[in-house]
């Protein structure tokens, strides 16, 4: 439902609101809110809330601390699990503004709304519906979480599938902040779900993301399990993906992705959009795997991919062209396969925008279908390029890539390639476990 100003106060008022929790996003993907007594919403629906951004990672430095957040009146809902406690809250998004009055650059959800304005003066829409994975483990019994999967199903699994009802509770938490699923399932590791979000306009998903991994967290917990995103918890199995499927439509909403004549039924657009974000796949990379781990998913043998194809049949693919049902034109999509769910949507959605229309803007030829397995061949041979192998060379690819860092903004990227270096840097200097098994007891 969208939401002005009055309704808003009109809603809560009704709802018996107590408290407000404003949220936003940090430049590296952390939620954060700050909340307000109901008695302060009027005011800061005029006038928004102060915060100090400089006490937030990656996010402001000292010298510009002072922002304020400007709620998005289209983002108001009831927080279910607050209901009956006592406390009844609702929640706001908010946008960061600078005390000068202008979006504040390192917002991500102002970098995500610049691309789509870009996109809007090429006269297209963004459309995105992204597919998302995690894991439910066990608690250990010191409170902490543990590598133990909460069951034994794998893909599909009905009868072994003890997260069948979980699940339906999370969708049902999803649908009480207006988010629409389209489907959920268990998928091919133990303890692994899915949660695919209906298609829509890519900041509402972008929000809708942030919304669902604090309701999968939420729900989890209240079942005394412990959710987790990781992208590669559990060495020997699958790992968590976030895929993407997206499109451009026209301003009137018609398909720009859908040529019934072509093989794969992708018009010019489409493919060129497809060889954007090919071409700006390496560059993309810290943005869509942004951690260490994520590098441990993206490796041969668990259907992610490494190679810079796209097809149709190729799961190794790392762009894949879904197929459609007859009379349905308008679900023409390509679905890019190597994000996961730790990226911070708002960035991740911004960049491939970015990649897909430089590809449109360049008329960038894509080149023909693999619809081979390459990991069954020597991509050597087929002379196929592969996604960086760590987070340390996807953060030297991104900052050769000028079309990526410009769609970050000078600012994001700065602070997002101090924070992940440093990162990087504290991987390299750790002594793991392995190191220790390996090494010790031999020299």
């Amino acid at each position: 439902m969208t939401y002005q100003p009055d309704d808003i106060l009109r809603a809560a008022a009704e709802a018996g609101v107590e408290f407000v929790s404003l949220q936003f996003t940090d430049i590296v993907g952390g939620m954060k809110h700050v909340t307000i007594p109901v008695g302060e919403l009027p005011d800061c629906l005029d006038h928004g809330v102060w915060f100090d951004g400089s006490a937030i990672e990656a996010f402001a430095r000292i010298a510009e601390n002072d922002m304020y957040l400007v709620p998005d009146p289209g983002t108001f809902a009831l927080i279910p699990w607050d209901e009956g406690t006592g406390y009844s809250t609702a929640r706001l998004i908010c946008d960061v503004y600078s005390p000068d009055g202008r979006p504040f650059v390192g917002d991500p959800r102002f970098a995500l709304r610049r691309a789509i304005d870009d996109a809007a003066r090429m006269g297209f829409g963004y459309r995105v519906s992204p597919e998302v994975e995690f894991f439910l483990l066990r608690m250990g019994a010191d409170g902490r979480p543990a590598l133990v999967p909460h069951d034994r199903a794998g893909y599909f699994d009905a009868t072994t599938d003890a997260a069948t009802r979980i699940r339906r509770r999370m969708i049902r938490a999803l649908a009480a902040f207006g988010i629409a699923v389209e489907t959920s399932h268990h998928e091919v590791a133990l303890g692994q779900h899915e949660i695919d979000l209906r298609v829509g306009p890519a900041l509402e998903l972008a929000d809708a993301i942030m919304t669902l991994r604090t309701v999968v967290k939420t729900i989890a917990h209240q079942l005394d399990l412990y959710a987790t995103f990781m992208p590669k918890p559990i060495a020997g199995l699958n790992g968590n993906g976030m895929h993407v499927h997206q499109s451009l439509v026209t301003l009137d909403g018609r398909s720009a992705f859908h040529q019934a004549d072509d093989p794969y039924q992708l018009s010019p657009i489409a493919r060129h959009f497809t060889a954007g974000l090919l071409a700006h796949a390496r560059g993309m990379s810290a943005i869509l795997a942004p951690l260490v781990n994520s590098y441990k998913r993206l490796v041969p043998g668990y259907e992610a991919p490494i190679y810079l194809t796209w097809g149709r049949t190729n799961r190794a693919a790392l762009v894949r062209v879904p197929r459609i049902s007859p009379g349905r034109p308008h679900t023409t999509r390509v679905e890019l396969r190597c994000p996961d769910p730790t990226a911070n949507p708002y960035l991740a959605f911004a960049v491939m925008l970015a990649a897909g229309l430089d590809g449109v803007r360049r008329s960038l030829p894509l080149p023909p279908a693999t619809e081979e397995d390459l990991f069954q061949i020597d991509p050597r041979s087929h002379q196929v390029a592969a996604l960086p192998p760590d987070l340390g060379t996807a953060l030297e690819e991104l900052q050769r890539d000028q079309v990526i860092c410009a769609a970050l903004g000078p600012y994001i990227l700065e602070r997002l390639l101090e924070a992940r270096t440093r990162e990087w840097q504290d991987y390299g200097a750790a002594v793991s476990q392995w190191e220790l098994e390996r090494y010790l007891a031999v020299y």
